[in-house]
């Protein structure tokens, strides 16, 4: 038993406590069992992502400021209402993935006791993405109240919407149920290169609608998430470019695979989805061509096929030079005409990538 004084900012004595030392030392608990959250540490191995972090909490936004009392549906009509949240519906099929996806990413990196950066960019990415949920919820909401699918649709376009809305949400839930399984076999590093895809043509798509768009509400959403997605870009190069050295080359493989499932996961929101993985029926693209028409006649923004597949070629064009310096080879588009490496179908079990 030893005591230690207590003393008060006069420096006297106040109080004797006892704190009680065993005879042979203290003992050591039981070795923690990974993958654990314990024990709690908070180490710097890459200051970049720091200061990232730092930059996530000045550059983020609010969605609760914009100006929402500007955006008045009655400017367009029913049609024109309906098709406008149905865009914002395909979005919210991948954006709405993106907080759990990231949270499930975060809890990952917590358990494999990443550095504390990587797990509060993780965070950041978390809190942004449910803004660009909020952003879907408050446009669909006003355009179409119970939207995107608890109003009851009344007119054939109303009907074609509401159902395609189903098919997209069925196949975003055989989407999560394999990034669940992903996230517990692959390592992170892996799993940084799929997020990177998203975060390449995300950024771009955006920007690009921000120009399009003839709606100034519209207008500052696109480029608020646009700027986010940029950010998010930096982290997962930053990541990519710690983990590259550890990666293997069955990894690089796997990697290369991952690439072309972006592709076929994120063409849905961002060009026409190829017909691997994708579960649909044969009336669902025609009846999207149209309602994608009316939006983008309405002002929303919407690029058309043309200058969609372009956007696709620049991001593909983009990565493909990002990851040739970790000597990741890149995959065939033959959608696009783009040359790379046969990777073979694309099953829901391959489906990781988020944006």
């Amino acid at each position: 038993m030893k005591l230690e004084a207590e003393h008060n900012d006069e420096g006297e004595v106040t109080t004797m406590r006892k704190i009680d030392i065993p005879e042979n030392g203290f003992e050591q608990p039981p070795e923690i069992a990974m993958p654990n959250i314990f024990p709690i540490e908070w180490r710097v191995e890459t200051p970049k992502l720091a200061e990232i972090y730092e930059r996530a909490k000045r550059e983020g936004f609010n969605p609760s400021l914009i100006a929402w009392d500007q955006l008045n549906p009655e400017q367009w009509s029913r049609d024109e209402r309906v098709a406008i949240m149905y865009w914002w519906a395909v979005l919210s099929n991948f954006d709405s993935s993106g907080p759990p996806v990231f949270a499930r990413a975060m809890i990952r990196a917590f358990e494999t006791h990443q550095e504390d950066p990587v797990r509060k960019c993780f965070f950041s990415i978390t809190r942004d993405e449910a803004h660009h949920e909020e952003c879907c919820q408050r446009v669909i909401q006003r355009l179409v109240p119970g939207g995107p699918l608890n109003f009851t649709p009344t007119t054939v376009l109303e009907k074609a919407a509401h159902n395609n809305i189903s098919w997209l949400y069925h196949n975003g839930a055989r989407y999560w149920k394999g990034f669940c399984r992903a996230i517990e076999r692959y390592p992170l590093s892996i799993l940084f290169t799929s997020f990177m895809m998203g975060e390449v043509a995300s950024s771009s798509l955006f920007h690009g609608m921000a120009r399009k768009t003839t709606n100034p509400v519209f207008r500052e959403i696109f480029t608020k998430i646009g700027r986010d997605e940029a950010r998010h870009l930096q982290i997962c190069i930053t990541l990519l470019e710690k983990e590259s050295p550890r990666l293997t080359q069955e990894d690089k493989q796997f990697v290369t695979k991952q690439l072309r499932a972006g592709f076929v996961f994120l063409s849905m929101v961002l060009w026409e989805p190829p017909d691997e993985f994708w579960q649909l029926p044969p009336y669902f693209m025609p009846n999207h061509r149209v309602l994608l028409d009316i939006a983008r006649e309405a002002g929303l923004g919407c690029l058309t096929y043309e200058e969609q597949a372009e956007n696709w070629k620049l991001a593909m064009a983009r990565v493909s030079r990002i990851v040739e310096r970790w000597g990741i080879q890149f995959p065939a588009i033959p959608e696009l005409d783009i040359k790379g490496v046969e990777v073979g179908d694309i099953t829901a079990e391959d489906i990781i990538p988020v944006f």
